[in-house]
């Protein structure tokens, strides 16, 4: 059963590449986009991982950080080029939200079923948290200061700003990953038995060839992705920012998603954490600004401008996760508080206002 699903997944691609090259059906490329960015993830995941292995503990794990989000960097770069900045905010802020309160949630609720509690190295949780922080002052003050220069009739100053906040983005990011990866590795070492390596060892060839060819395959039809974006919308009566934030924000990290609620079945907590929550800092401290100075050759730039809503949930999230991570223990009922919390804001962004 598990094998034949896999392969109507894989089937899925072709026909999204076909949809796409004819132009025909454009709610059913939307759909069938969607199921085909799961096995593309999954490869780009997989291949990802064995080139990390082969890099070493250190070298592997910074590669397999900065690489972590290509799938969703490749859609947002997509919708991009066709004008959708307002998709694209939707699309990282429910990727981060989704992390913190969905996956997050889900982990610890697969990870808690068993047992009463599940322990984590919760100095390497309030370490992400703080960086989590440091991303939501960095969406909040740009938008404070948008108010200010319209206001002002000077409304274009907001270019300088996300530019600028988007290069201490990256640096910050550069130094939290020395931090991680180089002064303070034994401190933030997982309380329980490493993760196994990968079954199977590819040679250096095989994981090069599947990564370059699943991210060609990823870029088509992510394109097809976000051509059909509208007219879905349009369909179903949903808004675009609801199907960004909720639907393209779940597809993009499908694959991760799934691996942390398995970690934590395994007793892996500290590691489907890392997930949940390392995604979440590289989407705003890296994939962000990385998104907004590829946005400006483009022609359609992407301020860092997120909406009041895209600011309250984020927000919310931070503090709520932050808060359940102070003691490094949880249990299945905290993992439902967050779902619960997750349920709330989709089903307020579903009805949210054009």
């Amino acid at each position: 059963m598990k094998r034949a699903a896999h392969w109507a997944l894989y089937a899925t691609i072709p026909v999204a590449i076909y949809l796409q090259v004819t132009h025909q059906h454009l709610v059913w490329l939307f759909v069938i986009a969607c199921l085909a960015v799961l096995p593309l993830a999954a490869w780009i995941g997989a291949s990802t991982e064995q080139l990390a292995h082969r890099m070493g503990p250190t070298a592997g794990a910074l590669f397999n950080a900065t690489f972590g989000n290509l799938a969703e960097m490749i859609i947002a770069i997509f919708a991009i080029r066709a004008g959708l900045p307002d998709v694209v905010r939707a699309s990282l802020a429910g990727s981060i939200v989704g992390n913190l309160l969905l996956v997050a949630g889900a982990s610890m609720v697969a990870g808690g079923a068993k047992r009463e509690t599940v322990k984590f190295n919760a100095l390497a949780a309030e370490s992400q948290a703080g960086q989590l922080i440091l991303a939501i002052s960095a969406a909040l003050i740009p938008a404070l200061f948008f108010r200010a220069a319209v206001q002002a009739h000077r409304p274009m100053l907001i270019h300088q700003v996300s530019i600028g906040t988007s290069v201490v983005l990256l640096i910050s990011y550069i130094l939290g990953l020395f931090f991680t990866f180089k002064t303070h590795r034994e401190a933030l070492a997982s309380v329980e038995q490493p993760v196994p390596e990968p079954e199977k060892t590819w040679t250096m060839r095989r994981a090069v060839l599947l990564l370059l060819v699943a991210s060609a395959l990823m870029a088509f039809v992510a394109e097809g992705l976000v051509d059909a974006v509208h007219e879905a919308g349009r369909s179903w009566g949903m808004n675009e920012v609801f199907l960004g934030f909720v639907v393209l924000a779940t597809i993009g990290n499908a694959a991760e998603h799934s691996t942390a609620v398995m970690l934590a079945m395994r007793n892996q907590m500290d590691t489907a954490l890392n997930i949940s929550m390392q995604s979440s800092v590289q989407i705003a401290l890296f994939v962000l600004p990385v998104l907004v100075f590829v946005s400006y050759p483009l022609g359609h730039p992407l301020d860092v401008l997120f909406s009041p809503f895209e600011l309250l949930a984020a927000g919310l999230s931070v503090a709520i996760s932050a808060f359940l991570v102070m003691d490094g223990e949880t249990n299945w009922y905290e993992g439902v508080q967050l779902l619960a919390v997750y349920a709330i804001i989709a089903v307020a962004m579903f009805f949210l206002p054009a």
